[in-house]
């Protein structure tokens, strides 16, 4: 492959760039708001704490309030009102900021941006999810993992920036640059499309089976997002540890886009989600029962891997959601929310956890000890419910192995 096939294959567009400058001030955000970017004495537990736990769960209501929105009134979900995502978005940055000044009011600002941020970011993503979706498959795959190349490219050189203007610049200069690029690009969108035009009641079954259908997906993707939970929970007193996950999971996004960009040139490309966790999974049990054994550094290391993955893991998610929409004519909302609101509420599931796990005090264990025991119980619940639970065990859905029978001794009925 010469220079020139390169260039092209990462040669930006606006939809490119647009959603790539979202997804980078939203990484800020992965950790805790803009705190890589503010004052590390301002980073207490307690600021940390509520904040996430703020951003995180209405972050998550709303994927799902998304989902049964798009269901029972689909009209709304037709237009793209990027105010009702701009203002929450603007006012939880504003607030943040505020309680870098108002010592008094800190934590209570912080809690607040953080929900505003959490419904701010979740409108979006749906926004960027839409606009993807009603493009053509090629089109829409290549702007997405081209976003997220540039994604990683552009929060790196956020550092270059003062870090007491980085603040500043996120609400006044970034956001209404990305805001007004998916206001242009959602003009262009055909809105006769029959993912746009459906009346989800009208067909219920058809969502049945879609559900159905992707419950298993959004299970392996929630499992490494409860992962990616647990890790933030016990390294939550450390805010220095979210400046490296950031770094970790963006460096990781950089890799696996061009990668992915690289390997279509030349093939055809294939990724099941489901499989991919069957590999994922002995891998991932070991590292968390190691937790107790290893030094601290390795917690950090850890949650750095893990977030590189999840990172992964969300933008084939988007992918998966695009595709189902696409091919079923189905709302691209309902799909993405539902998916959405499984993932985000497992890692709330999972940071919750882990925190109240590291909270108990068992004679003779470690906090560590505790979470990793927690840690491989649920995954291991989660990955039997994933092959089928109790029903496809009790059904006998694996027959390609042979069963053990014994044949009555006693007269025949």
């Amino acid at each position: 492959m010469n220079a020139a096939t390169i260039v092209s294959i990462m040669k930006p567009n606006i939809t490119s760039l647009g959603y790539g400058l979202f997804l980078a001030i939203n990484a800020a955000g992965v950790w805790g708001g803009v705190f890589p970017f503010l004052p590390m004495e301002f980073q207490t537990t307690e600021i940390v704490f509520w904040f996430f736990l703020a951003q995180s769960l209405v972050f998550s209501f709303s994927y799902f309030a998304s989902a049964l929105g798009s269901y029972f009134f689909p009209g709304p979900t037709r237009t793209f009102i990027v105010r009702l995502a701009t203002m929450p978005y603007l006012l939880g940055w504003c607030c943040l900021i505020a309680a870098i000044y108002l010592d008094a009011w800190a934590l209570p600002l912080v809690v607040g941006g953080g929900a505003l941020l959490g419904l701010g970011s979740a409108g979006f993503y749906m926004l960027w999810q839409r606009l993807f979706a009603s493009q053509d498959s090629d089109t829409g795959n290549r702007d997405l993992i081209k976003g997220t190349l540039y994604a990683a490219v552009l929060y790196f050189s956020l550092y270059l920036i003062p870090q007491a203007v980085t603040a500043f610049l996120i609400p006044l200069v970034f956001l209404p640059l990305f805001g007004l690029t998916i206001v242009l690009k959602s003009r262009e969108i055909d809105l006769d499309q029959a993912m746009f035009q459906d009346v989800p009641r009208d067909h219920p079954l058809v969502y049945q089976r879609l559900v159905n259908d992707y419950w298993r997906s959004a299970l392996c993707v929630g499992a490494l997002g409860f992962c990616t939970g647990i890790m933030r929970s016990l390294a939550i007193g450390e805010p220095a540890v979210g400046s490296l996950v950031n770094v970790l999971s963006m460096g990781g996004s950089l890799t696996a886009a061009i990668s992915l960009l690289v390997l279509w040139q030349f093939k055809n490309l294939s990724v099941n989600v489901v499989g991919a966790y069957r590999v994922f999974y002995p891998f991932v049990i070991p590292s968390f029962l190691l937790l107790p054994f290893l030094p601290e550094e390795y917690a950090r290391w850890l949650a750095g891997g893990l977030y590189a993955v999840y990172s992964v893991a969300i933008m084939l998610m988007m992918i998966q959601c695009a595709q189902a929409s696409r091919d079923r004519g189905i709302n691209p909302v309902f799909i993405y929310g539902f998916f959405g609101g499984v993932v985000y509420a497992l890692h709330d599931a999972g940071f919750i956890g882990g925190t109240l796990a590291g909270q108990v005090a068992i004679p003779g264990l470690s906090s560590h000890a505790v979470v990793a025991l927690g840690a491989g119980y649920l995954l291991g619940f989660m990955y039997f419910f994933g092959q089928g639970g109790f029903h496809s065990a009790l059904r006998g859905a694996h027959r390609s192995v042979p069963d053990v029978e014994l044949v009555s001794l006693g007269p025949t009925p």
